[in-house]
């Protein structure tokens, strides 16, 4: 029995929502990281607008940037394609460099008030540039069904 056979393939329309989902959804989680943290903290507002203000550049000048390549790759797709093909292999690579990273920051010395700060910025611009895929999975189904 092959082996391709038990990996289940998608349309493009698909990779694109997987990809918006993962990113909105890993954003959701890192701001939810940081909000647990916070709300210990009596002056959190100044913690949740620097993140905020630090994750408008990341988006725009480094998220924004891998999304469009990454719609790039993905849009010219006419074919069926692996379920797990929403990211290249080295996309999963730096994933698994990024959450080990996460864990070990998580579990430092660093004080919560500001690591939540990092976690707000890379969550919010993760979210942001994710609404991309998303707005672009809704142009496929809605505009070209």
């Amino acid at each position: 029995m092959k082996f391709n056979r038990l990996v289940p393939v998608v349309d493009k329309k698909i990779l694109v929502l997987l990809s918006g989902i993962m990113w909105c959804g890993v954003g959701i989680m890192l701001v939810g990281f940081a909000a647990t943290w916070l709300s210990h903290f009596h002056r959190k507002m100044i913690y949740y607008f620097t993140g905020f203000l630090f994750a408008m550049p990341v988006h725009h000048f480094g998220f924004l940037k891998i999304a469009a390549k990454n719609l790039s790759r993905l849009m010219p797709i006419t074919e069926k394609k692996s379920f797990f093909s929403f990211m290249t292999w080295k996309s999963y690579i730096i994933v698994i460099i990024m959450m080990s990273l996460g864990i070990t920051l998580r579990h430092s010395g660093i004080p919560k008030n500001y690591l939540s700060v990092l976690y707000i910025c890379i969550g919010l611009a993760l979210f942001l540039s994710g609404l991309r895929y998303l707005r672009i999975f809704a142009e496929l189904t809605i505009y070209r069904a």
